[in-house]
């Protein structure tokens, strides 16, 4: 079975990084939802991809957590910098969902010290670094598929190393780099593959039939109708 992960939420559906977001991915049957994690200035930990100085309310770790723990879903927590790796393990014990949390950073010193603060965190490593989202933008594309392509035939022999130096058991990767390859390798060594972001539906098929473990996508009705 492959999982279905609502990105930010459900950023199709609603806005992203927000409760109607997660509350949309619930209500279409998710089996967890991601969330991008930053910190504001004076350290409240908050959902949203980036967050610049003056930005407007934003949604409260805390409070989604709240929520996630109240319906009982599975949540993926994307790290987007070191820094406050100690913050967030604290908000994840005070809602008592350490179990049900997978962390995960494209910082492998992050992931370690998720790891080292709360043991019991299951734990990825996102790849590759992607910091102005350039590959999911249609433009940029042609510009970006060689350098994809040589990551993709490159990943089947590092992704072991990147796993281990981040001592996670997950690799958490954008759909263009995964090939049967690195399935067969993350699965030798006992760590599950999630691919993002993946909007189409038969993208989500291929992926399903190459064997990832689940499928982040902004609207994930696209992968529930696929399998």
């Amino acid at each position: 079975m492959v999982l279905r992960i609502g990105h930010r939420g459900a950023a199709a559906l609603a806005p992203e990084n927000t409760l109607e977001a997660i509350e949309r991915a619930l209500e279409v049957g998710v089996d967890m939802v991601e969330l991008d994690v930053v910190p504001l200035a004076d350290g409240t930990l908050v959902l949203a991809h980036d967050a610049p100085a003056g930005w407007p309310v934003l949604p409260m770790l805390d409070e989604a957590l709240a929520l996630v723990r109240e319906r009982g879903v599975d949540v993926l927590l994307d790290v987007k910098g070191p820094g406050y790796e100690a913050e967030l393990t604290a908000a994840v014990r005070r809602h008592a969902w350490v179990e049900r949390t997978l962390v995960s950073s494209c910082h492998a010193g992050s992931v370690r010290l998720l790891g080292q603060l709360e043991p019991g965190l299951r734990r990825g490593l996102t790849y590759p670094f992607d910091r102005l989202g350039i590959s999911s933008r249609r433009l940029l594309r042609p510009a970006t598929a060689a350098g994809l392509g040589a990551l993709r035939a490159a990943l089947p022999l590092r992704i072991g190393r990147l796993l281990a130096r981040a001592d996670a058991s997950v690799a958490t990767l954008n759909h263009a780099v995964i090939g049967p390859a690195v399935v067969r390798s993350c699965h030798a060594r006992g760590a599950q593959v999630l691919a993002w972001t993946v909007d189409d539906p038969a993208l989500a098929a291929r992926l399903a039939a190459l064997g990832v473990d689940g499928i982040i996508s902004d609207d994930p009705t696209v992968v529930a109708g696929t399998f």
